[in-house]
Order: structure tokens, then sequence, then C-alpha cells
């Protein structure tokens, strides 16, 4: 039981189904979902490009400090400015929380199963690991599926914890990288961060001549950034923020949050503070401005968005329940919440579009499409994706990658017709 508004209890949502969920062994079925969870996710996916396709079209250096290559005025600043406001750090928290919100409900769904909710976890979390894996090494350097799954194996633990125990101790994790930023940034001061804020001229030459290249000639630059991504960077910075972020998700799961249970007054309230987390990420922006761009200030700059995220994010999940609330068969639940049934597909077919896009295996746009170039193309590709995730789940109970994971993890095919 959880506690729900005003201290009543309710059961968990998937419970709210029918004895189905918890009867068999296998995966949820399309009619038993949650739509505000589907919809909730497919505004996440969607959004995380925005940002994704600042490393898949520039050098990496841009998403740490976008003075460092392009064109960073008129209307390519604008482009930046609202991908920076709006989206980076916001969507991949939403994102984040919402995985962590899936570990519990995979775990209530599965118990009395007959089968061990926790070992199909840990086989179902190691299929993720190893698809990732994929990813990054033959694909791109910035994925997030390995930083989840090795999160996802220590933080199934605090599954059933109190749900203020979880968004407690997921705070402190949070609390933990901003602390080590600061004081880093105090200690040690530009040197701390100057070589990633300005790398020298050639490397970034380097980088772009790389990714211009062919898929063996990217080898040099993705495989030892998705390595060191995947350990010092997950040691140093991923765990702490996405193992945080999962936590409170749980946390937001079970108090009804994330599953469209709790009152308007409360989703109202998370829009309201979506607005100040706007707020907060523009006094950070006017911040760096009035320095310059220095990367004097570069650690304590990141700090605005870095917290301002988590109310940004939030005002999503209010916007976005309260109109699944209102308009469940709208045209907009029906599209997000199709892109977020078929997530996992859509995350992938993101960075095989758009590497064949940018990369030199293919068109070779890497380094010379401006930012608001970047944009229209985003914006392009999630009617691309819509219309996709829609028309198939029209013929098909999962997404094509959701159904191979689903029949690896059950050790059983799945049904994949409707």
């Amino acid at each position: 039981m959880l506690v729900g508004r005003n201290g009543k209890l309710f059961d968990a949502p998937t419970r709210q189904c029918s004895n189905s969920v918890t009867d068999e062994p296998g995966p949820t079925p399309p009619s038993e979902r949650i739509a505000s969870l589907d919809a909730l996710r497919g505004v996440a996916v969607l959004g995380i490009l925005v940002i994704n396709v600042r490393l898949f079209s520039m050098p990496e250096v841009t998403l740490l400090n976008p003075t460092a290559y392009g064109d960073f005025s008129g209307l390519n600043y604008w482009s930046w400015l609202a991908g920076h406001v709006l989206a980076e750090l916001k969507f991949i928290t939403l994102f984040s929380a919402l995985f962590g919100a899936g570990i519990v409900l995979f775990i209530e769904s599965k118990r009395g199963s007959g089968r061990s909710a926790m070992w199909l976890h840990y086989r179902r979390t190691g299929l993720l690991i190893a698809i990732g894996l994929g990813h990054a090494y033959l694909l791109w350097y910035g994925d997030v599926l390995v930083p989840y799954g090795l999160c996802a194996l220590v933080l199934v633990a605090c599954w059933d914890w109190e749900p203020s125990k979880q968004a407690g101790i997921g705070f402190v994790l949070l609390f933990v990288l901003s602390a080590i930023e600061v004081s880093v940034g105090l200690a040690v001061g530009p040197e701390a961060i100057g070589g990633q804020w300005a790398p020298a001229e050639a490397a970034i030459r380097s980088e772009v001549s790389t990714y211009r290249g062919g898929w063996i000639e990217q080898l040099s630059h993705r495989v030892p950034t998705a390595f060191t991504r995947q350990t010092s960077g997950f040691i140093g910075q991923a765990f702490w923020r996405v193992g945080g972020t999962m936590l409170v998700g749980m946390a937001l799961y079970r108090w009804g949050v994330l599953t469209g249970e709790r009152s308007d007054r409360l989703y109202y309230r998370l829009v309201g503070g979506g607005v100040v987390g706007v707020g907060v990420v523009l006094l950070g922006v006017y911040y760096i401005e009035s320095a310059d761009w220095g990367a004097g200030v570069a650690l304590f700059w990141r700090q605005f968005n870095y917290w301002g995220s988590f109310l940004v994010a939030g005002g999503y999940v209010g916007v976005v329940t309260l109109y699944v609330r209102r308009r469940p068969d709208g045209p907009l639940t029906r599209a997000f919440a199709a892109v977020g049934r078929t997530a996992f597909t859509n995350y992938l077919l993101q960075t095989v579009v758009a590497t064949t896009v940018f990369y030199g295996h293919g068109i070779g746009l890497f380094g010379s499409v401006s930012r608001a170039e970047a944009l229209g193309m985003v914006l392009a590709f999630w009617v691309l994706q819509v219309v996709l995730s829609v028309a198939w789940l029209r013929r098909f109970r999962f997404g094509p990658v959701e159904w191979l994971w689903r029949t690896l993890t059950y050790g059983e095919r799945q049904p994949l017709r409707a």
C-alpha cells in the first residue's frame, strides 16, 4: 500500500488493473499501462533530442561551453538559449525519474508471479547494459543506458523503502555532486575546468575531422570517450546525478505523483515551480554572460541549471499530467503515449538517424550545421517519431527493441502483434 494525498492509502497503480499483472510472469499488457507515465516518458525521450543533437552535430565541448565552437549570435544564440532554459538537463532529469519509477513498478508487478522479481530485474538490467555498451561503442559515446543500468543494479535495493527515505537519500546524492563542483571551483579556480572549457583549437579540428570520416576512423574518439564516461565519469558525476534522480523518481511514483493520482492543486503547484525554475536558469545565464563566459565561474554557473532543472522538470510533470487528466484520448496524449511506449526504440532510432545525418559514414554534416538548423531538424524528426510510433502500435503491442528486450528477459518469445 502507498501513502496518497491527504494521508490516505491506495494501491500501487499497476494493482488497479486486472489480476493478470501479478498473476502472470510476462510483461504488462498494453491495456494495463498507466497513461500518464507513458505520456511523460514520451515527452522526455523527445525532449532529450534537443540537447543530444548538439553532441551529434558539434564537438563535445559545445555542451559545456557553447561559445567554444560555431556561430553564437542571432538566431543561433536564441536557439541555444531556448534549449538551455527549457531542455538541457530537464528532460534527462524527467527520464531518470521515470526510470527509477519503472524499477519499482516492475518489481511490484512481478511479485507473486511465481518467478523471482529480483532475478528478472537483474537479467533485464544486464540486457540493458549490454545494449548500452553496443550503443556507446558502435554508434555514439553519449549513451545513457549503461549508467542507468549500473545505477539500477545498486538502487533496486531501495525499491521498497519509505518514499520519504528514498527522496531524502536521493537529494543527498544530488547535493554531493553539486558540493564537489563548488568546492573544486573555490579551491582550484579556473584550472579546475580550463582544459575542458576551452580545449586547443587543434583538438576541436581533429574531432570534427574524425566524425566527418568513416566509421572506423570515428572509433579513435568514440571508444576512449565512452570508456571515460562509463568509468571515471560515472563515479565522479553520473552516479550522483542519475542515481539521486532515480531515487526521487521512486518516491514520486510511490506518492502517486507520476501516475496522475494527486490533486489538480498539486500539479498546478508543480507548474508554478517550473516557472520559478526557468527564472533560476535565466539568472544563471545572466551570471555567466556577465563574466564574459570565463572559466573561472563555469563550475558555479552550472549550479543554476543543475538545481533549476528539477523545478522545470516538475513543471513538465504538472503540465502533461493535467492535460492527460482532461484529455485522456486527446491527440497529444495519444502521440506522447505512443512515443513513451516505444521509448527504447525511439531513443536508439534517434542515434541511428542522427549519426547517419551528421557522421561521415552517412551524409557527413558534423560541425557544419548551425544550432538553428539542428533545432529545425529536431522538430522534423519529432513529427517522424510520433507518426511512426502511432502507426507501429496500431499493429503491434510493443516497439521492436522493447519486444526483443522483453523476450530475452523472460526467456520466451513474447507476442508482438496487437
